[in-house]
């Protein structure tokens, strides 16, 4: 009995924890990515080009965190440490596979409000130099990492408690202008501060609102201190830069081994610098001392959190925001899905940890990103192998870089920041689209050249909802079809046995970002459900569609909707007559529908569709030039599938 009875609670104790032990293992595959990719890592085909483009990755970390560190107004070093550390935590909790984290001129620009108002330049004379300190830096640029470090500490956190609260769902509320305009304008903010390198001039530093018209006032009064030198200097490096990144572009194709130009430049730059002793021939500003290793891990000081709170939140949106843009067009262009609460996780961590090793706050990049486009980068360990040559300038190289004119690295910044500066060329699109949006892109880059990066996003935010409430009470209405589904199923003459199915859906609603995302989801579900089942569904033509196109709440899509079709030919038909209103984020998932659906071997065809919509979508990209898409009725639409198709009889009809 006693062996009976252990045998049954054994059983019973089996029962209670075994799916308890797989719901922790879905955990952790979810909240830990590595986890799911890393097993699968093709080594024979992955491998050459991961390590290709995580040498060039490594040169532009420390370039950038370099310049970022300084932009941040703490020693050049720090930089070095935050292109690390971040880097590495992304790696295990991020889900974009060509997102390069590190450091980030925007949220730079953000922690140095905190630096230079805490810890000012004026108080440097109030240190002294301390060879005993943890990298042998002043007190003045230990307590100036302090506070950069609390900083991201802090907005790490907040970060991770917005993912504890799950509010990546609210991410549809930053559309694609107001992001746009935003980082637009905040590279003009990052130009802006490196203009005194590019001249060669001193300047104090200035911030707050209009900071960016002042500094400029500064430096036209200041003009005849600028430095030929400098300026000559920098001129060079910028047509090198560019024109080299232009030829690499152009014959990417053509040739195997990207030319690192960068890493080029800054060895000439540093042997011409050392051979001609510029530093003191011609006054330039150069790198200076850059301490080997990397200090013991130390707290943040906590006790200045209080007093920078404000920047802590505009790292966390900021750098989120831009991020996250970055990890959805990754994840767009490659055919995978990024969950955006993960990427609160992830970031979060990537500020958190590596505030304890003396690093500013991080972000990913633009330019980062791209690099990895065009190097071809196929999964994280393009951004692992980047960190252990950055390891290697730590530990080896780092002390040589004290001959870099500051001239030369605010150049390859100001080249850097070419992708986020060309944005100015949405402007057209946007006008094209919808001027409303045009404005709402002005107006947010406007906010944040006049203040900050938060504040216009903040903005962008604000108006972007006014105008969409403004906008809905005067939306019009159908009564007639209400948002009903209509199913046709049509024999064709080859194969009569073969069911061709026509899905008709019928829209009702405006198409806005506020649900953009859910109208693909809800499409795609509809899809999913026929080619799993691989029949007529009765049941759904019951529901009316407003249950699942009307709803303005965030919907993702599931990573099914990547499976390609059945070989069974299917076609959709969408009624338009119900979109009265729309803006850029709906007109691009509109077209994004239609590539989907093209990519299931779905033929979609719009009906109803006003001359405003038909224009939109050819700006945003035309699906398909060839073959006709948008048609003036259902029955047009029904005709020209008839007549491609050489179907012969509808076997089954249901009323509109």
């Amino acid at each position: 009995m006693t062996g009976a009875k252990r045998k049954k609670k054994s059983m019973l104790w089996s029962k209670m924890h075994t799916p308890h032990c797989e719901d922790f293992k879905q955990w952790c595959r979810r909240r830990l990515p590595i986890l799911e990719w890393a097993p699968q890592y093709n080594l024979r085909e992955n491998l050459v080009p991961d390590t290709m483009s995580g040498i060039m990755l490594a040169v532009q970390q420390v370039t950038q965190g370099l310049a970022f560190a300084i932009l941040s107004s703490v020693h050049p070093v720090f930089g070095l440490y935050g292109s690390l550390f971040p880097a590495i935590i992304y790696a295990i909790f991020g889900m974009g596979r060509h997102v390069a984290t590190g450091t980030f001129a925007l949220t730079s620009l953000i922690s140095a409000n905190a630096v230079e108002r805490l810890v000012p330049l004026s108080s440097q004379n109030l240190t002294t130099q301390s060879n005993t300190s943890i990298v042998g830096l002043s007190d003045f640029e230990m307590q100036r990492i302090g506070v950069a470090a609390a900083v991201s500490f802090l907005g790490g956190v907040i970060q991770v408690a917005m993912f504890v609260l799950q509010l990546g769902s609210a991410t549809f509320l930053l559309t694609e202008p107001v992001i746009s305009a935003m980082t637009t304008g905040a590279a003009t903010h990052v130009v802006t501060s490196q203009v005194k390198y590019l001249l060669g001039i001193k300047m104090p530093y200035i911030s707050g609102p209009l900071g960016f018209f002042y500094i400029y006032a500064y430096v036209f009064e200041n003009i005849k201190s600028v430095r030929l030198e400098a300026l000559l200097l920098s001129l060079l490096s910028i047509v090198v830069l560019v024109l080299v990144k232009e030829l690499n572009e152009q014959f990417k194709r053509k040739i195997k081994v990207v030319l690192p130009v960068d890493l080029v430049l800054i060895i000439a730059a540093s042997f011409a610098c050392y051979c001609t002793n510029m530093e003191i021939t011609y006054g330039l500003e150069v790198v200076g001392h850059i301490p080997k290793g990397i200090p013991p891990p130390r707290a943040p000081p906590m006790n200045v959190l209080s007093a920078v709170i404000t920047e802590a939140f505009g790292v966390a949106l900021v750098g989120y925001v831009a991020s996250l843009a970055l990890a959805q067009g990754s994840a767009k262009k490659y055919k995978y899905s990024v969950d955006d609460n993960q990427e609160f996780l992830a970031h979060g961590l990537s500020n958190v940890i590596p505030s304890f090793f003396f690093c500013i706050p991080s972000a990913a990049a633009m330019g980062r990103t791209a690099g990895l486009y065009s190097t071809g980068a196929k999964t994280q360990v393009a951004c692992l192998i980047s960190c252990i040559l950055i390891l290697i300038v730590i530990y080896a190289i780092g002390p040589l870089l004290y001959w870099l004119p500051m001239c030369v690295l605010a150049s390859i910044i100001v080249v850097g920041l070419k992708g986020m500066l060309i944005q100015f060329r949405d402007l057209k699109k946007y006008w094209n689209v919808d001027k409303i949006d045009w404005g709402i892109w002005v107006s947010t880059y406007v906010f944040t050249i006049c203040f900050a990066a938060n504040v216009g996003l903040l903005f962008g935010v604000v108006c972007t909802i006014a105008i969409v409430i403004g906008r809905f009470p005067r939306a019009k209405t159908l009564s007639i079809k209400n948002m009903k589904e209509m199913e046709f199923k049509v024999k064709t003459e080859t194969d009569g046995e073969t069911l061709q199915q026509v899905k008709i859906i019928s829209i009702n609603n405006p198409l806005v970002f506020l649900n953009a995302k859910k109208f693909h989801a809800d499409l795609m579900n509809i899809i999913q459900k026929e080619n799993a089942n691989n029949q007529l569904l009765d049941d759904i033509s019951k529901c009316e569609q407003n249950t699942l196109l009307n709803s303005l709440s965030n919907g993702n899509c599931n990573e099914e909707a990547s499976q390609p079709c059945p070989s069974e030919k299917c076609f959709l038909i969408l009624d338009c007559s119900g979109v009265t209103f729309f803006d850029y984020s709906g007109v691009s998932m509109l077209v994004e529908v239609y590539m989907d659906c093209k990519n299931r071997s779905v033929e979609i065809s719009l009906a109803h569709c006003t001359a405003s919509l038909i224009k939109a979508m050819k700006y945003c990209g035309n699906p398909d030039s060839e073959n006709p898409v948008s048609f003036e009725s259902v029955s047009a639409a029904l005709s020209n599938i008839y007549s491609n198709k050489n179907l012969s009889k509808l076997s089954d009809h249901s009323e509109v």
